[in-house]
Formats: structure tokens, sequence, C-alpha cells
């Protein structure tokens, strides 16, 4: 394991091609100098708990999964044979898992949204430390009641904020706090869904139905919200936010389609077809995500079967969805500062995040790569920072971030060092907080402020 660098090119305010070696400079610690082992027991073996759990494959020295817990018997099998987790630790569900005493350092838990509660409450009173998959509940009541447990416990949580762990990201927080582009006067970010992963798993999938998981603001950008948080050097104070579901609804169904896409007319004309979206990957050979989620075999026959009879080949002018497929949220910080945020569907980069931040020295622009570029004032000179990545290639989630959130977990419980979570207790409750404000703000068509007691109310 080595450590992450940077490579900072200078030009004028043309962008020049580089010329030699360039410069290098450490963006953030990724050496896991920790000689301890730590353990843990997975709850939710499915995408993220499976992804995280990959640490363990790739540093068996430094993480040992002991037991795993989940209701669907495949996930289960899976997990057990690539961890080589013995029978009597295997458990059909995270209440049958939570009756043995604790045998573990932490419990990863990645079950439903709506279950992240009441499980999280079960294993930290067990006296496990936390990493739990965001958003940290469905509720503010929820979440507050979570972080009072983890204080009361004496255990440790880090809620998956991944962002505040991607490269680019960690080096837009260096800039801003060097001072290079001044006082930051106002942030632009933006979350580029992507149109048919939206229709995947917030339109067909899983995060698509507000009372059975949670609205798509908490849901898919609640870690947005908090990386603005972090980016900014002062609190968030006042919070408003517009969106609605514009499109995937019964009166824009195209006429004469069907009510599944492999029965359907017009199916051609559709870019949201599960056809397209999962049917056409795997004549590719493409099993991967999206169409793991549909079916763990890797058959075109039983892949047709799961669109003919399940939800994710229904029309996505036909199902159950009642999230945003588009909303703004705007911010105000203390000193007059200001954010805004935009989580959009309809685009063809998937979850490619962009950002703009304006400061009164320069400004800084990420465009969804590996680069961010700094632009001087007074010498009008960019410069351009190439953030790279040293995960492991089974946790190159997000860019990487996947692979540093679970290593400074890791190195916090085997060190009893919560500094190494950059997202804490306090800060994350702070975060979610404001995503349940901006969410009241959109239904109720209203401002909310921030109280001296961390409340927000109708301003």
């Amino acid at each position: 394991m080595g450590t992450k660098q940077s490579k900072e090119i200078s030009s004028s305010s043309e962008r020049q091609e580089q010329v030699g070696d360039p410069d290098k400079e450490t963006v953030m610690e990724e050496q896991n100098t920790t000689e301890k082992q730590v353990s843990c027991v997975v709850v939710g073996a499915g995408q993220r708990g499976s992804g995280y759990a990959t640490y363990a494959k790739s540093f068996p020295d430094l993480l040992k999964i002991v037991a795993v817990a989940d209701p669907s018997e495949s996930n289960s099998s899976r997990f057990k044979k690539t961890h080589n987790i013995d029978d009597s630790m295997v458990f059909s569900g995270w209440k049958e898992l939570a009756t043995m005493d604790k045998m573990a350092d932490f419990a990863c838990i990645c079950t439903p949204d709506r279950v992240h509660k009441d499980a999280a409450m079960a294993f930290i009173k067990k006296g496990y430390h936390i990493l739990l998959e965001k958003p940290m509940a469905t509720s503010e009541e929820d979440c507050t009641e979570i972080c009072e447990a983890c204080k009361e416990h004496n255990v440790m949580l880090c809620v998956c904020h991944v962002l505040r762990y991607y490269p680019p990201n960690l080096k837009i927080k260096e800039l801003i706090e060097s001072g290079i582009i001044g006082d930051v006067v106002t942030i632009q970010h933006l979350e580029p869904v992507g149109f048919f992963h939206f229709a995947h798993s917030y339109v067909r999938g899983n995060w698509r139905n507000t009372e059975q998981s949670s609205f798509s603001l908490l849901a898919k950008s609640c870690h947005d919200i908090d990386l603005i948080c972090s980016w900014m050097p002062t609190q968030c104070k006042r919070v408003s936010s517009f969106g609605s579901l514009n499109h995937f609804k019964p009166e824009n169904k195209p006429k004469d389609a069907g009510n599944r896409c492999t029965d359907c007319s017009v199916e051609s004309t559709c870019p949201y077809s599960a056809v397209k979206i999962y049917l056409d990957r795997a004549k590719r050979g493409n099993f991967r995500w999206p169409v793991s989620i549909v079916t763990d075999v890797e058959d075109l026959e039983v892949l047709k079967e799961k669109l003919q009879t399940g939800p994710y080949g229904r029309c996505v002018y036909e199902c159950d969805n009642d999230v945003c497929d588009n909303q703004v949220v705007n911010m105000e910080f203390e000193g007059g500062k200001t954010a805004s945020f935009t989580m959009i569907a309809f685009t063809e980069s998937v979850c490619a995040r962009q950002t703009k931040v304006f400061g009164t020295l320069g400004e800084l622009t990420y465009n969804g790569d590996i680069e961010v570029d700094h632009f001087d004032f007074l010498s009008k000179q960019r410069k351009t920072y190439y953030c790279t990545s040293n995960a492991t290639a089974g946790l190159g989630g997000h860019g990487g971030a996947d692979f540093h959130l679970v290593q400074n977990f890791i190195k916090a419980v085997a060190e009893n060092d919560p500094s190494y979570i950059k997202s804490g207790i306090d800060e994350t409750l702070e975060s979610h907080r404001i995503v349940f404000a901006a969410e009241q703000s959109r239904l109720s068509g209203k401002t909310y402020q921030r109280t001296d007691d961390g409340k927000w109310v109708v301003s």
C-alpha cells in the first residue's frame, strides 16, 4: 500500500500539455500502519455489504469477518464461501445475530434503509463499533437516537459518507483550507444520477418509494449535502428546496406502450427500456451491476424470466415510484456564504459529480474526472491537480473512496481513535438534519432555519 499522489501542473490562463515530470504532493494519508487485526460481523450481504467486505480478502491481516446475517440464502451462501465463514456463523437476519454475545469489534450494517435504525441500535447496545451505510436512518428522530446511543455506549459510528474520502474532494477541501482561493463565497455542486441508473434504482428499484425506503434526497444525496458542509468553513443556517417527480409517471407513458418492456410495441423507442438496460448488457457478456441486481445467475434465460415477471421489467411509467427525479437545495451559511446543490436523473454521466467553488481570490473547478482546476485571479495562472487513488480493484467503488472509507474506519477501530473517521457523529447528524429540513422545505414551500439547539424550524 503506497501513498496517493497528486500531480500539479502550472500554466498560463490557457491550459497547456504536461511537460516532463510533474511535481507530486500527497493529498491524503493512505498508509495503514496499524498491525492489529480487527474483526467484523456483516449485517446485509448485498451489493454494499459485500463490497466493503472485500477489504478482508485483500488485507486478511487487518480485517477478519467472523459472521454474516442476511435473509437471502443466495447472498449468505456466496458470502460464506467468499470469506470462509463457518456454517454456525451464518444467520438468517440481523435479529438472530443480535441475540448472540458480542463476537467482533464492529458491525458493518448494510440493510435496507428502513432497517438501519433498529439494526444499528441492537448492535450499539452490544458494544459493537458501527460502520453504517448511508443514510443513517429515515427520520431525524431515529438519527438522533442512534447518535445518542453511540455516545452512551462509547462506540464509534462511521456513516458511509464515501464522498469525503474521494481523492478530488479531499483535494478541494485541502485547497479551500489553504486559503489559496481566499474566502469561500459560494459553492455549486451537481449530482448527475444518470438516466438508466435512476430508472433502475429510483423508479423500478429498492429506493423508488418514500414509504418503503426514503425520499431520494436522503437515499441518494445525503452525502452530497454532507460534503458541501465539510467544505464550507461556517455552519449552515438556512435552507430551501424545490423538486418533483417530473417524468416517471403514468401521464407520460407513450401511446400503445405495454406494461412490461419485454412485451411492448414501442420498446425500441424508449431509452428507459429494461431490455436495453439489462438484457442488452447481458448479451454482451456484462452481468455486473445493474444486471446483477436483477439476478445473480449469469444466464440469459433466467434474466429474461426475471424481466417478464419481476419488478425490474416493469414500464417506468407504471411503477409505484413517488420520489423526486429532480431537486435543488439552496443553503445559506454563516457569514453570508451560500451553496446550491442539484440532483437530476436525466444525464449521460452516472454519479460523476461536478463542483465549482468560488472564492475572493480564485476558483476551483471539478468536472467529474480526476482533475481539480485552480484559477488564481491575481496571477491569472491555472493549476491542474490530477488526483488518483491506490485502491485495490475489489474496492474501487466511488473512484476508490470505498477503499479509503473502510481503511480509515479499520484504523480507527484498531487504534481506538475516532479522528480517522472523516465525518464524526455530530457532523453526520448535522448534515442529515439539513437533508430532512430541505425535504420539508420542498414539501411545504417554506424556508427553514437552524435554531441554537441544532433543530430546524420554519423561517
